[in-house]
């Protein structure tokens, strides 16, 4: 059984002017999302900031995502690590909180071999029973999940069952959704490739784009399921101009300004990450105001 379908929001940590977690505007968003429609809530993952969490706060933001739910979405805790044992101390942590599932990526920095990534995911998964979606992110990590190695991890892992695949290699997902015979659930870690990788078999995506358009994102996934691929494919080439601008410096700088320009109190950004280049910001702007996002 999946973990979920549709559109899940990848969402972002807000901080408070001293650069604290606000975790009230973290439970206004959380509620936002699922009044919009979002089908999951996904905390602690790279838009969220977390490699510059400290580990109570990584911890305390899953637990608090968790209750704020209440069971009204399933929440997927990121529990990666360049560590096994860190990856493990957090899994095992998420999953007593309550967490529906796990969002692990591939071990960041040591660039693990595919027997490395075998050893770490399947560690991972062996301390805990609830479902783990694998993160595949090579661009940031160093590290790709060959399409042999996923299968081969969903076929002899039990509670191994998805993957957010962000690899942007259309050509793997396709190798890897031909190997699966249904085997492994597969979600886009694009959100410029929604409707491509749903049509390769895909249940969802995992997004970024959510934060700011969590209804258009979901009826992206929505429409394509039920059938109406012509609406969902509108509404995914419609919104490529926006997520290139949340795209135009590295995740997650400008969706955090975005948020912020509409409205959210979600503090600036924590270092090495920093605020956006002028020439950046205004194209940022110009797309949210075409979406009438500002004003």
């Amino acid at each position: 059984m999946a973990v979920f379908r549709g559109a899940g929001v990848a969402i972002v940590t807000p901080f408070t002017e001293d650069n604290k977690v606000n975790y009230e505007e973290l439970g206004n968003m959380i509620d936002y999302q699922i009044q919009q429609g979002t089908d999951a809530i996904i905390i602690c993952g790279t838009t969220g900031e977390s490699s510059t969490l400290s580990h109570e706060e990584h911890d305390e933001c899953i637990q608090f995502a968790i209750e704020r739910t209440n069971k009204r979405v399933p929440v997927i805790a990121g529990t990666g690590s360049n560590s096994t044992e860190e990856a493990i101390r957090l899994s095992t942590h998420a999953e007593k909180a309550g967490a529906d599932g796990l969002l692990v990526v591939t071990p960041y920095y040591n660039k693990a071999t595919q027997k490395g990534l075998i050893e770490y995911y399947t560690k991972i998964a062996e301390s805990v029973s609830i479902p783990i979606i694998m993160y595949n992110v090579p661009s940031r990590t160093g590290c790709n999940i060959e399409p042999e190695t996923a299968i081969y991890l969903a076929q002899n892992v039990k509670n191994i069952v998805a993957i957010k695949e962000a690899s942007g290699n259309i050509s793997q997902v396709a190798k890897l959704s031909s190997l699966a015979n249904g085997c492994i659930d597969i979600y886009s870690g694009n959100d410029d490739q929604i409707v491509p990788i749903l049509s390769l078999g895909g249940i969802g995506v995992i997004s970024v784009l959510s934060n700011v358009e969590p209804k258009v994102t979901h009826n992206i996934v929505q429409a394509y399921f039920d059938g109406n691929v012509e609406e969902s494919r509108r509404l995914q080439l419609e919104v490529i101009p926006l997520v290139e601008a949340l795209f135009c410096e590295v995740n997650p700088i400008p969706v955090k300004v975005a948020t912020r320009l509409m409205g959210w109190n979600v503090g600036g950004l924590r270092s090495p990450l920093c605020e956006m280049e002028d020439k950046n910001l205004e194209i940022l702007k110009r797309e949210l105001k075409k979406r009438r996002l500002i004003q």
